[in-house]
């Protein structure tokens, strides 16, 4: 691993600064070629879900954006756990 890569991963390590594990920390897990729990891939299926529905809904270009930069964040840095819930699986 080069010097860039490795103070990167050392300064930005979710672990480090109290991060939960998201939805896009799944998706490198599994791109990665790790095996994802049955719950960890019913949360990633859900978010998928959530993501469609509530971009297909916006009616001009700039909510789209607006609604898509949100999406980035949620993927980000929210909890994965929170797409177990069955207000996402209707």
């Amino acid at each position: 691993m080069d010097l860039k890569s490795e103070i990167a991963k050392r300064l930005f390590a979710k672990q480090e600064i109290g991060g939960t594990e998201s939805i896009n920390d799944l998706r490198d897990k599994e791109f990665s070629g790790k095996s994802l729990s049955a719950e960890e891939k019913f949360a990633l299926a859900n978010f998928d879900k959530y993501r469609l529905a509530i971009l297909n809904v916006q009616e001009n270009e700039e909510q789209f954006h607006y609604h898509y930069r949100q999406l980035q964040v949620i993927a980000n840095l929210g909890d994965w756990k929170e797409f177990l819930k069955d207000s996402y699986s209707k």
